[in-house]
């Protein structure tokens, strides 16, 4: 019998930064001003989530290394699991991350142009502490491929799958499936993409962009192998006008969606 008292799946809020300030972005472009940081993560502490990712969308645009000053703001407030990602290029940056209280550290960029970056990082803090974050976009002609620096670069891949299965060569310890084409949309996770990912991975596969509602949350784990969702809007926004209103299912209603998603 599924518990009433704890999510299922790991369901992780997805915060992104720009210049210091939060922002929710729409297919990785036009970034709206959402609130403030440590006072979001205040909010989600008092709803008891699972996980918390955190993304710096301009660090890399820009060259910068993570802010580690505003990351220890946060870490000194967050009482849930860290997740961490945006500058990080150096296994400096990803020891001082976790000696600080950051329980992952997401790779993105880095990882694609130095995939050595995450065998280096999975040596110093463990594989378990690192995260690969493959941004995907459909191309053109159809088909899909990764993209890096907030999906502004195309990365040299013979495929998703074939990535994935590199990066996890590499030293990852999860994989953060981001798709660039349905973030900020609500128009609900690219399952077939997912499954193809989850399929060829031998790690936990994170889905993340575009999640719908908590029914398409569950269909990915119950019906296309995530190992856990992550979502932005779905967290950020309620209503058609798109209030912003920080929230955050209760665990009966993501069992409750299980069960259904389980049953079709």
């Amino acid at each position: 019998m599924l518990s009433e008292t704890f999510n299922p799946f790991r369901i992780i809020p997805v915060l992104l930064l720009e210049h210091g300030r939060l922002v929710k972005t729409v297919k990785f472009s036009k970034p709206s001003y959402v609130g403030d940081l440590v006072n979001s993560v205040r909010i989600f502490n008092e709803k008891e989530v699972d996980e918390l990712a955190i993304l710096d969308i301009g660090a890399t645009k820009k060259g910068q290394p993570p802010n580690f000053d505003l990351i220890k703001e946060v870490t000194d407030e967050c009482f849930m699991p860290l997740a961490y990602g945006g500058g990080v290029t150096e296994v400096s940056h990803v020891k001082r991350l976790v000696e600080m209280g950051v329980e992952k550290v997401v790779i993105n960029s880095a990882a694609m142009s130095r995939p050595q970056l995450v065998t280096e990082a999975a040596m110093a803090v463990g594989s378990q502490s690192i995260v690969v974050s493959i941004d995907v976009k459909k191309g053109l002609l159809g088909g899909y491929g990764a993209r890096a620096v907030s999906g502004t670069k195309k990365v040299d891949a013979k495929s998703i799958p074939a990535l994935v299965e590199q990066m996890v060569q590499a030293g990852a310890g999860e994989i953060l499936l981001n798709n660039v084409d349905r973030d900020g949309t609500l128009l609900g996770y690219d399952h077939e993409l997912l499954r193809s990912v989850t399929a060829a991975a031998s790690v936990p596969v994170i889905s993340c962009g575009g999640a719908r509602d908590v029914a398409d949350l569950a269909r990915a784990v119950a019906q296309s192998g995530a190992a856990a969702c992550a979502a932005g809007a779905l967290f950020t926004y309620r209503g058609p006008h798109r209030a912003v209103l920080l929230n955050y299912p209760r665990p009966f209603e993501v069992n409750e969606a299980l069960k259904a998603s389980s049953l079709t």
